[in-house]
């Protein structure tokens, strides 16, 4: 185990920190000679341990836990949400600042080429495959910019769930509309389920021109004033109320 402070530990502390066990129960372990420091047998909880200290708990290597980044990104227009684009178009890691550069970000879902809006990137794995399973779905809010009006019956038909085309089963959506003239109509849409761009292809059975289509919030994540193509760490409290699954 390589601890991540390069400050001293006491050696009960350094391996709570890993997860393995509470520092009460290091110390047994320690006293029950079942932990080595640098391939040394130690036996003194308060032994002070560093960076460069491997130890060990019945000859096993233990791990400091990783540090994790939790990032929300503004995402532009015509922006990939992938890595690498064979295309050599942009893709939201162009947009991640420099300090979390060398870190393998990923996105935590995907806003389609000429979506924008909300999406968060981390390295922690475990949290993605929570928020990204069917069952932890969490609530999406979208403003959909669309050409012209939006008659009532469009309104019921996206409120009362419909089949799309291909046949897929859409449940109900919230939407209310913002504003709205002659040439253009701003709605609000919450979406409950993980239908892949299910908003695109709802207008699209409606016989509705999106014009522009943005995430503002996702469960207990919100946009508010971070401009397009800017990122923010997310808060402690946001991370434990996204593990915690609260949704809006």
């Amino acid at each position: 185990m390589n601890t991540t402070d390069s400050q001293e530990m006491r050696l009960n502390k350094a391996i709570a920190a890993t997860g393995c066990c509470s520092r009460r129960a290091a110390d047994f372990l320690i006293f029950a000679g079942r932990v080595s420091v640098n391939n040394q047998q130690e036996t003194n909880p308060a032994r002070q341990v560093r960076n460069n200290d491997a130890i060990a708990v019945d000859g096993k290597l233990l791990q400091m836990p990783q540090k994790y980044i939790y990032l929300m990104l503004n995402k532009p227009p015509q922006v990939v949400c992938t890595a690498h684009d064979p295309e050599q178009r942009e893709t939201v890691l162009d947009y991640l600042p420099q300090s979390v550069r060398d870190v393998r970000l990923y996105p935590v879902g995907r806003l389609d080429y000429f979506s924008e809006g909300l999406l968060l990137l981390t390295n922690d794995g475990g949290l993605t495959q929570y928020l990204t399973h069917p069952r932890h779905h969490q609530a999406r809010t979208y403003e959909v910019l669309v050409r012209g009006a939006v008659t009532e019956m469009a309104l019921a038909v996206m409120r009362k769930g419909v089949f799309l085309k291909e046949g897929e089963k859409l449940l109900p959506v919230e939407v209310e509309i913002l504003r709205a003239n002659e040439y253009e109509t701003l709605m609000r849409m919450v979406l409950k389920q993980g239908v892949n761009r299910q908003i695109r292809r709802m207008c699209r059975d409606l016989e509705l021109t999106i014009l522009r289509l943005r995430r503002v919030s996702q469960g207990i994540l919100a946009l508010n004033a971070l401009e397009t193509g800017m990122t923010r760490f997310l808060s402690a409290n946001e991370v434990l109320a996204l593990k915690k699954g609260i949704t809006l």
